[in-house]
């Protein structure tokens, strides 16, 4: 069976753009009676979605979370909770899940829900080459827990390329020595660096007045 993409392509073709069958054929690449069935047929399979099953979509702790990443998604996203921070609270409310449960239902939801366009956010435009730099927090393992470390993360959005150095602190002797560092993971130094008004590597925020 075709999928629903290509079937509603066929139909465009047959109905808005006036093709014969043989050219629908021709252009798809696909079985003549294939593109007569769906050129011609009013019909359109429908596609079955099963339920999603687990504790997290059975229970009510599915709902609880969804709530919560909602209220999250309105903030900015040093405010945000991580989700250490959610499986906490979870466990405080008597979540007998595990944390990868949760992480889960998490990556789904964010799948799911475009929370950024919900904010009026532009699209940026990434050349290849350029990366952006800013200080995180990365959840690690220590001593059996999870902890939260500092970190300087730098990625490359062209490309979904990312590398991440430890720090002790966000200053600026660690943001050079964590540039460094960054450097040397990536195999070299990008063409030009989005930093955004990053304490330790901007001095100064100059005006259009200064600039001038």
């Amino acid at each position: 069976m075709l999928a629903m993409s290509d079937i509603n392509c066929i139909k465009h073709l047959r109905n808005n753009k006036g093709l014969s069958i043989t050219k629908i054929q021709q252009t798809l690449k696909i079985n003549w009676r294939t593109a007569k069935k769906y050129a011609d047929e009013d019909q359109i399979p429908t596609t079955k979605i099963s339920p999603k099953k687990g504790m997290m979509y059975e229970e009510k702790w599915g709902e609880i979370v969804s709530d919560w990443l909602f209220e999250d998604s309105k903030l900015r996203r040093k405010d945000r909770r991580s989700k250490k921070k959610l499986f906490e609270e979870l466990q405080e409310l008597g979540f007998k899940g595990s944390y990868r449960t949760l992480c889960y239902f998490i990556q789904d939801w964010i799948n799911t829900h475009n929370v950024e366009s919900d904010k009026g956010y532009e699209r940026l435009d990434h050349p290849p080459g350029e990366a952006q730099v800013d200080f995180g927090v990365m959840e690690a393992v220590q001593d059996g827990e999870l902890v939260d470390v500092r970190a300087l993360i730098m990625s490359y959005p062209n490309s979904n390329a990312g590398f991440a150095v430890p720090l002790p602190s966000e200053n600026q002797e660690c943001f050079l020595h964590g540039l460094q560092m960054l450097f040397k993971q990536s195999g070299g130094v990008p063409m030009s660096l989005r930093i955004d008004n990053l304490t330790p590597a901007v001095k100064k925020v100059r005006t259009k007045t200064e600039e001038a």
